[in-house]
């Protein structure tokens, strides 16, 4: 006869810490990380380090992308019909080249429309703490 199982021990999960920098940044950071692989993209097609780089260049450092995070969203890109690929033979290894599909440059337009509304409302938002430190409403 079998012994009775034991319980599972149940971990608590631990709370975000909100009032960090480094949580909203990477919260930030990760989503914009499509949004901008889309934006270089728009450009010219690239290969995988050459759109990290160019990510990089474009938000003056603020993302700054890893393969891991890349490759992941590149796959998903394609299999949604957003980018192509093409592979191709340089010094002997293979590389993908990606390009951006009409329905990709949908996406990226859209993308801009969503974004310009955020960065709006931030800038109220932006505002609105800046009179609540002079004894506006937030106080």
């Amino acid at each position: 006869m079998s012994k009775p199982a034991k319980p599972l021990e149940v971990v608590p999960r631990q709370a975000p810490e909100y009032t960090s920098r480094s949580y909203w940044s990477g919260t930030i950071k990760m989503s914009l990380s499509k949004f901008f692989i889309l934006r270089v993209l728009h450009d010219r097609p690239m290969h995988g380090y050459d759109i990290a780089r160019a990510v990089e260049l474009t938000t003056n450092g603020c993302c700054s992308p890893t393969e891991g995070t890349i490759y992941p969203v590149l796959r998903d890109f394609e299999e949604g019909g957003y980018v192509t690929s093409e592979t191709e033979l340089v010094c002997g290894r293979q590389r993908k080249t990606y390009t951006l599909t009409d329905k990709g440059r949908d996406a990226f337009r859209v993308g801009v429309e969503a974004w310009m509304e955020v960065t709006a409302a931030l800038v109220e938002t932006g505002t609105l703490v800046e009179r609540a430190g002079k004894g506006g409403c937030c106080t």
